[in-house]
């Protein structure tokens, strides 16, 4: 039988289309089709299949409902979100949600099922056909470090070139308080000295690279 696929999607026509397109695959055979989140699951849990493709919005939720509800219960199905709306948005939450990969509405039906022949073989991976370079990188890089209300407000002021004293006399502190925010600022941006932090603070957008520096 080769790899089984169940189609998950409210609009009969897609689901036939992708059918279609799947039947031309010998290596891959449609087990079943659903049209909402309930019957997915559903047709999930009763036919096991290898792959399931499933749209993003539907009149029951959503598709990422699906796709939690499959990884709660196995590492080893593939789960391939189809949608039309392919902002970053969708893609990181597919993603978190533990999707093995992510097709837009307008790409060819046999790139969607290229996404579920690796979905079936690396189910744990993320695939994003049609992804650009700099989403790609958003999704992979590591997330910037989190400063606290307070750093965040003592970097402003390093960035308006202030001292310590003048920090501490700004922000009603002692100086050895401002001293330590700005030990854990220059820590939590892997910098040396203010130059080192400021520069990275932009490059990370945690500072406005429109605004005067004075390092």
């Amino acid at each position: 039988m080769g790899t089984t696929v169940l189609l998950v999607d409210d609009h009969e026509l897609i689901r036939q289309g992708l059918a279609r397109a799947f039947e031309r695959d010998v290596d891959m055979t449609v087990i079943g089709q659903a049209g909402s989140v309930e019957g997915g699951i559903s047709f999930w849990d009763d036919l096991q299949p290898d792959v399931v493709v499933t749209d993003l919005q539907m009149p029951d939720g959503s598709g990422l409902d699906v796709v939690r509800a499959i990884r709660a219960k196995s590492d080893t199905t593939g789960v391939v979100v189809l949608t039309m709306h392919a902002g970053d948005d969708q893609i990181f939450a597919a993603m978190e949600a533990g999707a093995s990969a992510f097709v837009g509405k307008d790409t060819r039906a046999t790139e969607v099922v290229s996404a579920a022949k690796h979905a079936a073989v690396a189910p744990r991976t993320f695939l994003c056909a049609g992804l650009s370079r700099a989403v790609m990188r958003r999704a992979t890089s590591p997330a910037p470090p989190r400063l606290s209300g307070r750093e965040s407000e003592v970097l402003a002021l390093l960035a308006d070139g202030l001292g310590t004293g003048e920090i501490a006399g700004s922000l009603f502190m002692s100086e050895s308080t401002a001293k330590t925010h700005i030990t854990h600022i220059y820590q939590k941006l892997g910098a040396a000295n203010r130059a080192q932090a400021l520069v990275t603070a932009m490059r990370l957008g945690l500072l406005d690279h429109t605004s005067p520096q004075r390092f």
